[in-house]
């Protein structure tokens, strides 16, 4: 089933930055969310596009939105990820790309690297708004904050 606005987001759990079982069900249907999934780490697109939510971060904390962005990277990628940029947010890895199939996620680039895509999601875990761009990073930004000040 392809995942779309009006849907329920699914439940999973994945390990964060520090290694730690990090359990979607503990956060969905209680706060807004915005979940972000990019293709790597420390490449130009997806440093650009976790600075400008680190950036913004203030507007998404106004909101009552916790941010989450999740890649196949490592535990330990992430976790130098966040230090080398000060990101304030939690970073999932997906490192076998389960939730990335169990979503039925795009590619990009000829299907050459994992899709760019953002979901803003209500309190009642419900998929408000998809944001699919893998070359406007800020789009994912803009966005995701127009979607939830609605």
């Amino acid at each position: 089933m392809e995942i779309k606005e009006g849907h329920l987001f699914p439940t999973f759990k994945l390990l964060d930055q520090n290694s730690n079982s990090f359990d979607l069900l503990e956060f969905l249907g209680k706060e807004q969310l915005v979940i972000y999934f990019y293709p790597k780490n420390e490449t130009y697109g997806c440093t650009k596009q976790a600075c400008k939510f680190r950036d913004e971060f203030g507007a998404f904390l106004n909101l009552n939105c916790k941010v989450i962005g999740i890649s196949n990277d490592t535990p330990e990628s992430h976790k130098s990820f966040i230090e080398n940029h000060q990101l304030p947010f939690t970073l999932l890895s997906d490192k076998d790309g389960k939730i990335r199939r169990k979503l039925k996620l795009p590619s990009d680039f000829l299907g050459l690297v994992p899709g760019r895509i953002t979901f803003v999601i209500n309190k009642k875990g419900v998929i408000v708004k998809i944001i699919n761009s893998g070359t406007n990073m800020n789009k994912h930004i803009y966005d995701a904050l127009k979607a939830l000040e609605d």
